[in-house]
């Protein structure tokens, strides 16, 4: 009897011990750091709003500033927006359910220099509305999803490569010109190479763009090997939408190569 004592009261020791070593462990794993970052970068203007890129994504991250009265946060839909109210600097947090914490420091200047002077800079101005923003981070999560569920890795933004990305989308090609895009990396500061997708449709009001953006892309062989290439390291999105055609572009950046026009 007591040696079958002994041998209940060992095991229930070694039960609860395995529990306690395990639960660290488990902990750790899924509270996995969370990446932000500010699409239009890291310096606003008084005035500006830039869409929040947090990863990893299919997660509910609650979003707060260290300074609202500088740049507050608002939640649009499932996205966060960063919103410049004046001058100085605020931390941006983000935390999910399970402890994982990420943080990017904002800071603002004057507004004075970027009120539109004409029609082309309101037209231009037009393509960064919150619309634009809502379907570019869209796009960026989804992106990274077709990523995740392919056994690759996430990718952060890479603010270059967003502007570049816009930029090009600007010019509405409906094929790539690669000299053009090269430039466009070089002008905003990405000097590497990268990879390139490009998609163009008719779209109704009631579709979703980002989506139908990144299923032309699943759904092309070449498209979707580039979307899951896993020596990018970066990613950056852009959207133009004229009339009734939506153009969408992007670039994952890939380290130690170099762009044919840099």
């Amino acid at each position: 009897m007591n040696s079958m004592k002994k041998r209940i009261t060992a095991a229930l020791t070694a039960g609860i011990l395995a529990a306690a070593l395990a639960a660290p462990a488990q902990a750790s794993a899924t509270a996995e750091p969370i990446r932000i970052s500010s699409y239009k970068g890291s310096t606003l203007e008084v005035g500006e709003r830039s869409g929040l890129m947090i990863g990893p994504s299919g997660a509910e991250y609650t979003v707060t500033s260290s300074a609202p009265d500088i740049v507050a946060v608002e939640q649009v839909l499932t996205f966060w927006v960063a919103v410049a109210k004046a001058e100085g600097s605020a931390e941006i947090t983000a935390v999910n359910s399970v402890g994982g914490r990420g943080t990017v420091t904002l800071a603002v200047g004057s507004a004075a220099s970027i009120a539109p002077t004409d029609s082309d800079s309101e037209n231009n101005a037009s393509q960064t509305t919150t619309s634009n923003m809502d379907i570019r981070q869209e796009m960026i999560q989804l992106i990274n999803q077709t990523r995740r569920e392919n056994g690759v890795a996430e990718l952060p933004v890479n603010d270059a490569l967003m502007s570049a990305a816009q930029t090009i989308a600007d010019k509405r090609y409906s094929w790539h010109h690669t000299q053009e895009e090269c430039e466009a990396a070089v002008e905003f500061g990405y000097l590497n190479g990268f990879g390139t997708n490009l998609t163009v449709f008719t779209s109704v009001a009631t579709e979703d763009t980002a989506q139908r953006a990144v299923d032309n892309w699943i759904n092309s062989p070449g498209h979707f090997q580039t979307m899951i290439d896993p020596k990018g390291d970066c990613l950056g999105v852009g959207v133009a939408e004229i009339g009734t055609v939506t153009y969408c572009y992007m670039f994952i950046g890939i380290p130690n190569s170099v762009t044919p026009y840099g």
